[in-house]
């Protein structure tokens, strides 16, 4: 459309704005050959003259968009990665959206980003109008009050954030002073970052801030608050403040009663606020796969000679608490074929079998029956244990440490042996009933394996379901695949280029997912050197990573507060949960897929409905970060341990009955968290001076716990 073409020039042109013009000039003449096919689009998104061209992929894709964002004239010439773009021009951080268009870049660059701040009031005025408005809102009715008072911490940062970057710094200073004391608590640690930017230079590459100015702040308010607050606005004429809302916050309205509160208390907290209702209407499949089924060989001693035939008689009546429910497909499963799964190799399947056997001895948990712990103390770990695993079947345990290395040790008599050399392999009798007892060299046999490698202390650890291969991740930016057979490393993997603080296995195999500092989770499979998937989204650190046990989600969590849910097919973000107070270290799905119980700083255990996308318990106890928590085999019990060395069980069974998940929760988030934890809280076992790592039920429900003494 040449008219639109023209009008952008024109206008690149009153703005002074001459290398991004000459840019678009330059790609006008390419995109003379076919305008049909590109059309540029222009935008406008605020009171101001302002315009954008967005202009479709496909055609180079180096042609450059210009977007402004804000009230004031200002315009943003972003060249896609790839082309060498004229120094002058700006570019913005991946997937902002300004004004409608897209602009994806890799490197946000400050200056664009903070252009939004152009000053607009009068700086003295600032403190006026917050208060004037905070003067409203602790005015306003009961109901209204608590939702509106969601609008203090973003209204408080962004205008602290303007006059900084207008360099009125002593008002700033006062703004500061005057009203972070009335932020709410949990905001202490973005606030405290938030006091040292006391200049513009500042501003320049600080993440935080960057964040806090390009990903909107959400808010959950319904239509009457909004209403009220809009009326207020507009009648004192408050512009300051009105353009903040309409700019910087997404106001998520909801039709229906105002929430408590507590209500809100439960779901806020999180970097950028709570999550918009449509990013967690997407159906999730979080049924389980169909267990392949085999017949189960009888052990002899089992049946102490009850058929003397020795006929094979099968285990049906006391296998069926077990396997019944592989049976019948789950109706909430995704379909079996979803993503192409391993095929069962043989040793799979005699695995399967033992763990049938074990299961059938299984302890039925419950609030009667606790499980007994047994704690596995690191003594002597001055090299300092930054992570621990324990396999499945709990014959093998690993640490890794800050000193790099990733010690593995045998838990059963049986001991760790490497498989011989070519030489003496090629000796063998490959036809021998014991070709793999064998194979391997009796001569390496020792209670522990030390793995180098690593450049860096290990922060993951995480043992293949087949117990041939281990993962470890490090602050060296890789990913390591180790083989148990020969106790060397067969792969690193390098994507991430920071560090990667965790790593996990799918309960399959094959597939494996790593989260870290740059802030995206990236899923593998062990054949291939670069990622399948990259999951991004995250404002900070993806501090862990769990498999959801049909292995077609990843559950993320991050220091930006919230967990999110990542579909493994298309690399959508399906969930987003967000409530918790500090950066999120532990989670765990109950073993039926429906629930995910997330640990964070603050000492809370949230539970979550997978299904409804919503929050459904909170458990209150541990006073210190939560690094490890586990669903016993059959979901009954939840355990939970912490760096305040305890180790807490909790009744699941009871925190998952009867939950009011109607469609009107669902749609609103007006949830209701029984205050019962301590009803819940079946016990609360202390070490003496271990702060509690990493928590594992064994097959037959044997709690093990590990971590490191500290001796303070």
């Amino acid at each position: 459309d040449r008219q639109t073409l023209v009008a952008v020039l024109q206008f690149l042109r009153r703005s002074n704005l001459r290398e991004s013009e000459e840019i678009l000039r330059r790609e006008a003449r390419l995109l003379g050959d076919d305008l049909g096919g590109n059309v540029a689009a222009v935008a406008t998104s605020s009171p101001g003259v302002a315009a954008v061209a967005a202009v479709p992929p496909g055609k180079g894709g180096n042609v450059a968009a210009v977007a402004t964002s804000s009230p004031g004239v200002a315009a943003v010439a972003a060249v896609p990665p790839g082309k060498v773009s004229s120094p002058s021009s700006k570019v913005t951080r991946s997937g902002d959206v300004i004004g409608g268009a897209v602009v994806v870049e890799d490197q946000p660059d400050v200056s664009a980003v903070l252009s939004a701040y152009n000053q607009q009031g009068d700086p003295t005025l600032y403190e006026e109008y917050y208060s004037g408005l905070k003067h409203f809102i602790e005015c306003s009715l009961d109901c209204h009050r608590a939702e509106l008072s969601q609008l203090f911490y973003p209204l408080f940062v962004h205008m602290y954030l303007e006059l900084v970057y207008n360099q009125h710094e002593s008002e700033a200073k006062s703004f500061f002073e005057r009203f972070h004391g009335d932020q709410e608590c949990y905001y202490q640690d973005d606030l405290r970052v938030l006091s040292s930017l006391t200049k513009k230079e500042h501003m320049k590459g600080n993440e935080t801030m960057l964040d806090f100015r390009t990903s909107k702040f959400v808010l959950r308010i319904s239509r009457d608050s909004y209403q009220l607050l809009k009326r207020h606005l507009q009648e004192k004429q408050n512009n300051q403040i009105w353009n903040i809302v309409q700019e910087h916050l997404y106001i998520d309205i909801f039709d229906g009663m105002p929430r408590s509160k507590q209500q809100i208390d439960a779901m806020v907290g999180s970097l950028a606020g709570e999550a918009k209702r449509e990013a967690n209407k997407a159906k999730v499949f979080f049924g389980l796969l169909k267990e392949p089924e085999f017949d189960v060989p009888l052990d002899d001693e089992d049946e102490e000679g009850e058929n003397e035939e020795g006929k094979p008689k099968k285990k049906k009546p006391k296998k069926d608490n077990v396997g019944s429910k592989s049976k019948k497909q789950d109706p909430n499963a995704p379909p079996q074929n979803r993503i192409p799964l391993p095929e069962l190799k043989d040793s799979d399947k005699l695995d399967k079998v033992m763990n049938m056997k074990e299961a059938a001895r299984r302890v039925r948990l419950g609030p009667e029956c606790l499980p007994s712990i047994c704690f596995y103390t690191f003594l002597n770990a001055y090299q300092g244990l930054t992570a621990v695993d324990i396999t499945d079947d709990s014959s093998m345990i690993v640490g890794g440490f800050a000193d790099s290395t990733v010690r593995v040790w045998s838990v059963t008599p049986k001991k760790l042996r490497s498989v011989k050399t070519a030489a003496d392999l090629s000796l063998i009798d490959k036809e021998s009933d014991d070709v793999l007892e064998r194979i391997m060299d009796e001569k390496t046999a020792s209670e522990l394996k030390i793995l180098y490698g690593h450049s860096g202390p290990v922060y993951g650890t995480s043992f293949s379901p087949d117990r041939n291969y281990l993962l470890s991740c490090s602050e060296d930016g890789t990913v390591r695949l180790w083989s148990l057979q020969t106790f060397t490393c067969l792969v690193g993997y390098k994507g991430h280029n920071y560090p990667v603080w965790d790593t996990q296995f799918s309960p399959y195999g094959y597939y494996f997912v790593s989260g870290g500092h740059d802030r995206v989770a990236r899923l593998w499979a062990t054949d291939h050197y670069q990622p399948l998937r990259i999951f991004a989204g995250h404002l900070a650190d993806v501090t862990c990573t769990r498999f959801h046990p049909n292995s077609n989600y990843i559950a993320t969590g991050s220091a930006d507060r919230t967990i999110r849910l990542w579909d493994v097919l298309n690399g959508n973000c399906v969930r987003i949960f967000t409530g918790h107070k500090g950066p999120i270290h532990s989670l765990a799905f109950s073993p039926n897929g429906r629930f995910l119980a997330t640990g964070a700083t603050d000492g809370r255990v949230l539970l979550w409905d997978i299904g409804h996308g919503l929050m459904v318990g909170e458990l209150k106890g541990h006073t210190d970060t939560i690094y490890a928590l586990r669903f016993s085999r059959d979901g009954e019990i939840l355990a939970s341990g912490s760096m305040d060395n305890t180790v807490r069980l909790w009744d699941a069974v009871k925190a998952f009955e009867d939950l009011e998940t109607d469609d009107f929760t669902t749609a609103t988030g007006h949830i209701n968290l029984p205050e019962n934890s301590q009803d819940l809280l079946l016990g609360t076992y202390m070490t003496k001076s271990t702060p509690v790592v990493h928590l594992h039920f064994t097959r037959r429900n044997l709690l093990l716990a590990a971590g490191a003494y500290s001796s303070q």
